[in-house]
């Protein structure tokens, strides 16, 4: 395991927000950075919370950076971050887009996270599939982000190695043998249209976990990338009123068919 060379890229650099004693992780996804979770971490702080948005190893920086990077070291990356706020905060909870869902699992399936946010989630079916056992070419073409809402400017590569791709394509496989695993309260949203990660795999997740507290909150107005896009401030006051409940150690059950 190599580290990094290059630089991170300006605006695609980890995040913190100083808050109270309930402290809230926000992973990214492959190919994005800390920048594609801003607008939710901001707001997040904003109601008074500690908030951490890590960089995944080989994101932000450079595509010779990400060919290097092996998923073992992003879990470990999101691991740390939910470490360090457990020092300091009284509660934490992780919130995972995409990618970042799968490693949020993947932290869930070894912690007692107090409670997993999981926006489009990606464990059984991605994009990407069709180079599973592809060996050329080098890199991947990428092609704009999956956001509905015009001029929104994410910060990803233009390409992507497809050494990457493969270790996407295996975290995903050891992400789906540990779903059953997870009993943590868990929140799942959906978009209704993802271009990218079929809406199928929240389903997947939301009926193979084993936790007694859970939701599937579908996005009607989001493609892929939901935090960037039209749905962001609903998914941060749904999490602004969960987390608010599981404080006080209260079921989100009830909240099934009233969510804000």
């Amino acid at each position: 395991m190599k580290n990094e060379v290059y630089p991170v890229i300006l605006g695609a650099e980890s995040l913190f927000f100083t808050g109270n004693d309930t402290g809230i992780v926000l992973c990214h996804g492959f190919n994005g950075t800390p920048q594609s979770m801003e607008y939710i971490g901001k707001h997040l702080a904003d109601y008074g919370y500690t908030v951490s948005i890590p960089r995944l190893k080989g994101h932000g920086t450079n595509v010779e950076d990400m060919e290097e990077s092996k998923y073992e070291e992003w879990i470990v990356n999101l691991q740390s971050a939910y470490e360090k706020l457990k020092q300091t905060c009284e509660k934490v909870y992780i919130v995972g887009q995409s990618m970042g869902g799968a490693l949020t699992l993947q932290v869930a399936a070894q912690n007692k996270v107090d409670g997993i946010f999981l926006i489009n989630a990606a464990v059984t079916d991605v994009a990407y599939k069709e180079y599973r056992n592809e060996h050329v070419p080098r890199m991947i073409e990428e092609g704009a982000p999956d956001i509905k809402k015009p001029s929104v400017h994410e910060i990803t590569y233009e390409q992507v190695p497809l050494k990457a791709i493969h270790q996407l394509l295996d975290l995903m496989d050891n992400t789906k043998d540990k779903v059953k695993f997870i009993s943590n309260p868990t929140i799942i949203f959906k978009s209704k249209i993802d271009h990218v990660v079929s809406p199928a795999n929240s389903d997947y997740i939301f009926n193979n976990i084993s936790s007694s507290e859970k939701l599937l909150i579908e996005l009607e107005n989001s493609y892929h990338v939901a935090s960037m896009d039209y749905d962001a401030l609903y998914i941060v006051d749904n999490i602004h009123a969960i987390v608010k409940k599981l404080n006080k150690n209260q079921s989100i059950k009830e909240m099934e068919n009233c969510v804000i």
